[in-house]
């Protein structure tokens, strides 16, 4: 079966290399790859119900120890179950109904065999416990672990973060996206003087005789690396937003010297919340509340409870992405971290290699808050500055089944991807219908590039293959050659797929106009000689004049 995943996988990428897409893929990829990035037989069976994870954190040891029930539907009669946990982290024990299992491990995938049958549509458990001490992040959040700090009072400032290299680096899961388990307890014991705050509401507070055990519950489904935990000296403070399903719960934690400094600095976060409501429908977690959570790295996204270390500054650390001064009106990581609520929590990418549904939209998100609250011009300004950090070094989409993203410039070549669909569209009531839309279709859901792709050309009623497969698939960026001669435009594209079509608004002495452009040399003759041409900088393009002598 192992060998059909590679032979599968390369005949994949051969195909659309084939087609001149991508092309910059060429890393090996080893059997570990595959166990961790594809929906191997041993996870296809089941799908995940419930979890209850019940852990203790022992700060000055970096140690962590407990275990986490696994509930699951069966949809096929098998007796093998994957299981993931990564080193140094080691399972100590598997039961199903107190019975014992068998582990056969091969690498970070742990593989159970089950005693008991199992019957297509029961509802089994099994209890994995677990020690050790967890890697340790080097770089939170872009190199995940756990991140073992001290605030300025020398207490232990606690937290974890996983995207990317999996939720299994601290916990033992069912560590792929295409299955997130539709409810979960977490349970975290601390030292008696902390607090630890995860996903959910609190639902209590058991006190030890030198700890405390911190429950919280989420009703909502939740994609495994969106789960954290987050330790400290915490004060709290709240507020209610209403929005547009009612009363929605706002919970701010952070440390106890930033209390006064973040009651006037996460005034962001309501602005955030009425400005995306607009755009994008409802926050999907009302009923686990929204929360910020101060932690000692730059912030993550994890599902209702967002993390934030931006220091109190506006903008990316207080610098400006775009080079505009727009990126200065907002705190980058509230807007930008909890916009991942709709893109990533509430709308989750299957397989890693389409993060751009969650790195694109959420990037893009950042200029429609602005388009909120400052106007479109703003919005414009903002996106078109941010082309200045895209590399084109490789395709947006990585290769699939195999853990693997694509590149980073899922975020800003992304987010003008979207910009300009949005000028292709020309109808800014129907492009935020079309949002809300994405939100309501796949609600709470696990999608694919290709459903995404199907569900904007479906809204949009264009045909918008070749647009994603320019822009998401190949490092081109479609080139508009034109050449002005007297009273004729002359005019393609260059640079692009096969097949590539898209219409451009242009201004033609002075007066907005509209041209499709192709690969194929088109003309358009005006009544008047042609004195000035300006095209769109909405549109992700570059253009070249070829002066005729």
């Amino acid at each position: 079966m192992k060998k059909l995943l590679y032979f599968t996988f390369f005949l994949a990428i051969t195909s659309l290399q084939g087609q001149g897409l991508l092309s910059d893929h060429k890393k090996q990829f080893t059997e570990q790859d595959t166990l961790r990035g594809s929906i191997t037989p041993e996870r296809a069976w089941w799908d995940l119900n419930y979890y209850h994870l019940d852990i203790e954190v022992k700060p000055n040891k970096k140690y962590i120890s407990g275990s986490n029930l696994i509930r699951y539907k069966v949809l096929e009669r098998k007796k093998t179950l994957q299981i993931d946990l990564q080193p140094p982290l080691k399972i100590t024990k598997v039961t199903q109904d107190g019975k014992k299992l068998k582990i056969k491990s091969n690498g970070n995938a742990h593989f159970i065999t089950l005693k008991k049958k199992q019957k297509v549509g029961d509802l089994n458990e099994i209890v994995v416990t677990y020690s050790g001490y967890p890697k340790e992040a080097i770089r939170a959040p872009w190199d995940g672990g756990f991140s073992w700090k001290k605030d300025a009072t020398g207490k232990p400032f606690i937290a974890t973060s996983c995207q990317g290299l999996g939720a299994s680096v601290w916990w033992p899961n069912k560590d792929h996206m295409y299955d997130e388990v539709d409810s979960m307890a977490i349970s975290v014991t601390v030292p008696k003087e902390l607090m630890n705050i995860s996903n959910g509401r609190l639902r209590k507070v058991e006190e030890h005789e030198n700890t405390k055990t911190y429950h919280w519950f989420v009703k909502n489904p939740i994609n495994n690396y969106g789960v954290n935990v987050n330790i400290g000296d915490y004060v709290h403070f709240n507020e209610v937003f209403e929005g547009e399903k009612g009363k929605l719960d706002m919970q701010y934690y952070v440390l106890r010297p930033n209390l006064e400094k973040a009651k006037k600095h996460f005034t962001d976060a309501p602005k955030m919340m009425k400005a995306f409501e607009y755009w994008f429908g409802p926050y999907p977690f009302y009923e686990d509340s929204f929360k910020l959570v101060e932690v000692p790295y730059l912030g993550m996204e994890h599902q209702s409870s967002v993390t934030y270390g931006n220091k109190y500054n506006k903008g990316y650390l207080g610098r400006d992405l775009s080079g505009t001064g727009w990126g200065l009106k907002f705190d980058f990581i509230i807007i930008h971290e909890a916009g991942h609520e709709w893109f990533a929590n509430n709308i989750t990418n299957k397989d890693i290699a389409d993060m751009w549904v969650h790195e694109g939209f959420t990037c893009y998100s950042e200029s429609l808050f602005l388009d909120y609250y400052y106007g479109t011009r703003a919005a414009n300004e903002y996106v078109i500055g941010l082309r200045r950090n895209i590399a084109n070094d490789k395709p947006i989409i990585g290769p699939y089944n195999v853990n693997k993203e694509g590149s980073k410039d899922m975020y800003y070549k992304g987010a003008n991807m979207l910009h300009t669909l949005r000028q292709v569209v020309n109808n800014d009531t129907l492009w935020r219908s079309i949002l809300r839309g994405l939100n309501k279709k796949f609600y709470h859901s696990t999608v694919t590039t290709q459903e995404i792709e199907n569900y904007l050309t479906t809204s949009t009623n264009i045909d918008l293959t070749f647009f994603f497969n320019q822009y998401l698939r190949t490092t081109k960026i479609p080139e508009l050659e034109y050449s002005i001669n007297e009273s004729t435009l002359t005019y393609r594209f260059t640079n692009v797929v096969p097949g590539f079509t898209m219409q451009i608004k242009v201004l033609l002495n002075g007066k907005e106009k509209w041209i499709t452009i192709s690969e194929k040399w088109q003309t358009t003759t005006p009544t008047k000689i042609i004195t000035d041409l300006n095209i769109n900088p909405n549109f992700y393009i570059t253009t070249k004049e070829i002066v005729k002598n």
